[in-house]
């Protein structure tokens, strides 16, 4: 059970205190409701080109880092299609600290030309080096534009072209700051060697005079439903040929999301799923297989992906993961290999819980979700997942009809 109390500040910032007296550190995670879904399709990357911009320093701040390390701190940042989150750690005795370097680039983010260029380069690297001359870079980019039509999860959150980085301009990224990270759209945790009172104070003292900015309201295109399967092949010169099937699932707070969790553990949680042991171990005709989700926000997708073992054909390999998925809709699971892979979902989570700034992080994320104290109520929602539950979501899920499958080539001749 992960305890905590929750304020709201006048001018809408949601904060969380989490009170754990046994470390002498602290943790201060800051979570903004924007991420790429946000973004205009034409200029898209401006969430995590924002992450970058966050630490090219504030107005009375010119540089970041220095503060925060001159204090013990250290920090960092991601960014998805549905988020923006900020975290640092720093000893409990310099929290003040963390308080004035959050506030003050919230409201005072310095923005400068030199500064865009700086940071622009590096995103233009970063999108480069990851996804245009990396073996298999593209493979998320033609996913996502195969699988949604209208949302705009159909691009990466480093965007959708490296144009749209390149051509971004002062006055769009300064429109962008001030429409999303404001603090009616920020969710504020800070947990540690900390106390409630404590962190109130800091709060109203270093955000409270913040203007409150406008809510963000969300209205997004909504995905229609997929009729008929889609396909597409690639040949590139990668080391092994490649396949990747993808299938739409429930956004976050479905409660049918947990079963599609699960789903995804019977299918490769670890050496004893079923695609590793039937189509590693016992078929060899992958050499590695994966299935996973994203866990997004709005309805997600599921993936597996698998490199084929050198002369395997496409069509065999496509023909064994499509019955390995149908097995699941077919007969109930075992009670006891149900219950295993439930196990293990119950040790990921109080793993991740052991740290403090995983448990911050958490709290932020539930808090997005509508409410920090589902966090205490997740394993319930598993645990009370039945075989006919899986049955029944895997016959749904599985459906080819509703299938994005991306056949990759390898034309690698050595």
């Amino acid at each position: 059970m992960i305890h905590f109390h929750r304020f709201k500040l006048d001018n809408g910032l949601r904060v969380i205190v989490h009170e754990d007296h046994t470390t002498p550190m602290a943790v201060m995670n800051i979570l903004y409701d924007v991420g790429a879904r946000d973004e205009d399709p034409a200029q898209t990357g401006f969430a995590h080109l924002f992450e970058h911009l966050m630490f090219g320093g504030s107005v009375n701040i010119p540089v970041y880092d220095e503060p925060l390390q001159r204090g013990g701190g250290e920090n960092n940042a991601y960014t998805t299609n549905d988020l923006t989150n900020y975290y640092l750690q720093l000893p409990a005795d310099n929290l003040e600290t963390a308080f004035w370097l959050e506030s003050d680039r919230m409201q005072s983010l310095a923005f400068s030309e030199k500064s865009l260029e700086v940071q622009r380069k590096v995103v233009c690297e970063e999108f480069k080096e990851h996804y245009i001359n990396k073996p298999y870079g593209d493979v998320w980019k033609l996913l996502r534009e195969m699988s949604y039509q209208v949302h705009p999860y159909r691009w990466m959150t480093i965007g959708r072209e490296l144009s749209h980085i390149e051509n971004a301009r002062l006055e769009d990224v300064k429109s962008f700051f001030f429409k999303h990270y404001r603090p009616v759209n920020a969710i504020l945790v800070v947990g540690g060697n900390v106390t409630r009172d404590q962190v109130k104070a800091l709060a109203e003292k270093w955000f409270g005079d913040i203007p409150s900015g406008e809510k963000y309201s969300r209205h997004l295109p909504e995905e229609p439903q997929q009729e008929a399967a889609r396909s597409r092949e690639v040949h590139a010169d990668v080391p092994l040929d490649a396949l990747y099937k993808c299938f739409p699932i429930y956004p976050r707070s479905d409660p049918r999301y947990h079963t599609v969790d699960l789903i995804t553990d019977l299918l490769s949680g670890g050496s004893s799923s079923r695609l590793y042991q039937a189509l590693v171990k016992e078929k060899k005709l992958f050499s590695n297989i994966s299935c996973y989700h994203f866990g997004s926000l709005d309805a997600g997708l599921l993936a597996v992906e698998g490199k084929l073992i050198k002369g395997t054909r496409m069509e065999d390999a496509e023909a064994a993961v499509q019955e390995e998925l149908k097995k699941l809709s077919r007969q109930p699971v075992a009670d006891k290999e149900l219950e295993k892979v439930k196990n293990r979902v119950e040790s990921l989570i109080a793993f991740e819980d052991v740290t403090l700034l995983s448990r911050c992080n958490s709290l932020a994320f539930y808090e997005l979700l509508g409410d920090a104290e589902m966090m205490n109520r997740e394993m319930e929602h598993y645990r009370s997942v039945t075989p006919d539950d899986i049955l029944r979501e895997a016959g749904q899920l599985f459906d080819e009809k509703r299938a994005n499958t991306l056949y990759y080539y390898s034309t690698h001749t050595s």
